[in-house]
């Protein structure tokens, strides 16, 4: 179950994020070529959130297609299974693109004692593990 591994990082992009606040949702846009199983993903949120600022959010994960582009006819298409023929001709010989990137998008934190939410945008660049952020 790898889902652990990506769920432990995940938490720490929003344990950073919220700053020691607490947090309600977490939206995180992964890569169809990560091959993450949605079910077993919230599993190893909730498991990783525990004792954490996160722990009882929930999370969003919205998963990102791969561009198969055909060698054989051209033919380019998106496609959430990047284990696939194309769609056109049905040859085996595709180049990938995109579908692996990890990003956490947004948080949104519990209300304040105000009331209030507070929505926290992500870093694309900071929260992919690059400590410099983007080059």
């Amino acid at each position: 179950m790898h889902e652990f591994g990506i769920a432990e990082a995940v938490v720490d992009a929003v344990e950073q994020r919220a700053a020691g606040r607490r947090v309600r949702r977490a939206r995180v846009r992964a890569g169809a070529l990560l091959r993450i199983a949605p079910a077993a993903m919230d599993q190893a949120f909730c498991l990783a959130a525990t004792g954490t600022v996160a722990e009882g959010a929930t999370l969003d994960l919205v998963i990102e297609p791969v561009r198969l582009v055909c060698r054989g006819c051209g033919h380019s298409a998106l496609c959430a299974d990047p284990l696939t023929i194309c769609g056109l001709c049905g040859g085996v010989d595709v180049d990938m693109e995109g579908g692996d990137s990890l990003v956490l998008e947004s948080i949104q934190l519990d209300p304040d004692t105000t009331g209030e939410e507070s929505y926290v945008p992500g870093n694309s660049g900071r929260d992919r593990g690059d400590p410099a952020g983007p080059a």
